[in-house]
């Protein structure tokens, strides 16, 4: 995390003092937010995808089909899409610490409560009011990261903060075969111990937000004066920089075909991630008879992968302040893996097809955020990143639907997979289209 503020300084040609505080101020956020911001992230993807790793089994003795099971993990996402611009605007309102508790305390005792299910309804309705406990709080940390660090360190920061992704994979996988070996005790079953057992920790953290999160630097009384006086001189410098090309109110953020071109974008690079984070351990355990723990550890393998890359991918994109490119790179081997993946049934190539497709989604998704934040700022930043967050993770919705669908269809995942290689490429082509429209607002604002 060190190289969070081993940089030059975001403000230009600032003299040496200033550059010091700069670097002081950049190292003490970041230790300061990071480490918490990631812990709580963690918590939160776990309990949205340990689903996945329930799937076996609650399959089985639920009696759902692989469609049945699809649509229900996945419709999270249509009440989380409802809910995101609220959420987020409720953040900017009421201030980080206290919204982001709202949303831990329910979501944890929901996620619980799918212990609970007895089949597809009850699954259905859970999974909905989950989707509207959690929704807010990714886009709400990344409008908070926004509030704390310029614009040369976010990619960088975004990827330590969804470094917690992989990672919570990468762990909870293993952590999730031992929970379900509890099968029996007090007559419950395995999958029912582990929603129980992960969801305690999102209750837990409630209290921990309350106390320990600051809502903005003006806030921090353990910054320095000059520190924060860099700091939201700085912002406010960006802010300013962007205002001048084209500012928006919230509301127009709704409605912008470019805001929304990013969401399309974000939908072809969760689609495949949310779908992998569902299916996987199905994909690996149709391979061959293996073991819960075993296969706790095959699954944790491409998200190893995609932990390590995430945090490096972003930390080279910073270096070179390029964002296009990195990103459109990144999904590109996302792609290639996927379509490795979906041609091979033995284990070794199967896991390394995706592995490099963990690689590419993960250091795609850091890099992504650094675009539309470079135009977006106060409650339009707010309402933006909850606006495109909403539409790309409907693809949490439709991928595992869809996937589903096919695979029930087929009888095999080599069309799913086909399919879900399809959709960084749509990524990449939108990238390629949006990236235009800048250089054009740019140069009509400058002729006027």
């Amino acid at each position: 995390m060190a190289a969070a503020y081993g940089q030059k300084p975001a403000s230009g040609s600032s003299p040496s003092v200033i550059s010091d505080v700069e670097r002081s101020a950049m190292r003490k956020i970041a230790w300061r937010l990071l480490p918490f911001l990631i812990v709580c992230y963690f918590v939160s993807y776990l309990d949205r995808v340990n689903v996945g790793f329930a799937g076996p089994a609650m399959r089985a003795e639920l009696g759902l089909s692989a469609t049945a099971f699809g649509t229900a993990a996945g419709i999270f996402f249509l009440a989380y899409f409802v809910f995101e611009v609220p959420s987020n605007l409720a953040l900017n309102r009421f201030g980080a610490r206290r919204w982001i508790a709202r949303i831990m305390i329910t979501w944890g005792l929901l996620s619980g409560a799918q212990a609970f299910v007895t089949g597809e309804t009850s699954f259905n309705i859970v999974r909905v009011l989950l989707g509207a406990a959690e929704a807010g709080f990714f886009p709400g940390v990344i409008f908070y990261l926004t509030l704390w660090f310029p614009t040369a360190y976010r990619g960088r920061i975004v990827g330590w903060f969804m470094f917690a992704i992989p990672f919570s994979s990468a762990l909870g996988s293993p952590v999730s075969g031992y929970l379900l070996n509890m099968d029996g005790i007090w007559g419950l079953h395995g999958w029912q111990w582990m929603f129980i057992i992960e969801a305690i920790p999102a209750i837990l953290l409630t209290f921990g937000v309350l106390w320990y999160l600051t809502d903005r630097p003006a806030e921090a009384n353990w910054l320095t004066q000059a520190e924060k006086d860099w700091l939201e001189t700085t912002l406010r410098e960006e802010e300013r920089q962007r205002e001048a090309v084209v500012r928006y109110e919230w509301w127009q953020t709704l409605l912008n075909p470019r805001v929304i071109g990013y969401g399309l974008v974000y939908l072809g690079l969760v689609s495949p991630l949310y779908t992998l984070g569902f299916f996987q351990p199905q994909i690996i355990k149709a391979l061959g008879e293996v073991s819960n723990v075993q296969l706790g550890f095959l699954n944790a393998f491409p998200y190893a992968v995609g932990a390590v890359t995430m945090v490096l991918w972003g930390i080279f994109s910073d270096r070179l302040r390029e964002r296009k490119w990195t990103t459109i790179f990144a999904a590109a081997c996302a792609t290639a893996g996927l379509l490795i993946a979906a041609s091979n049934d033995g284990l070794v190539l199967k896991l390394l097809g995706l592995a490099l497709a963990s690689y590419g989604i993960f250091a795609a998704l850091p890099i992504f955020w650094s675009l539309p934040t470079a135009f977006l700022s106060g409650t339009a930043a707010a309402a933006g990143i909850a606006w495109i967050n909403s539409v790309g993770n409907l693809g949490g919705y439709f991928g595992p639907q869809v996937f589903g669908i096919i695979k029930d269809a087929s009888g095999g995942d080599y069309y799913g997979l086909l399919f879900m290689a399809a959709l960084p490429v749509m990524s990449i082509l939108l990238i390629l289209i949006l990236d235009r429209q800048p250089a054009r607002r740019a140069a009509s604002v400058a002729a006027e």
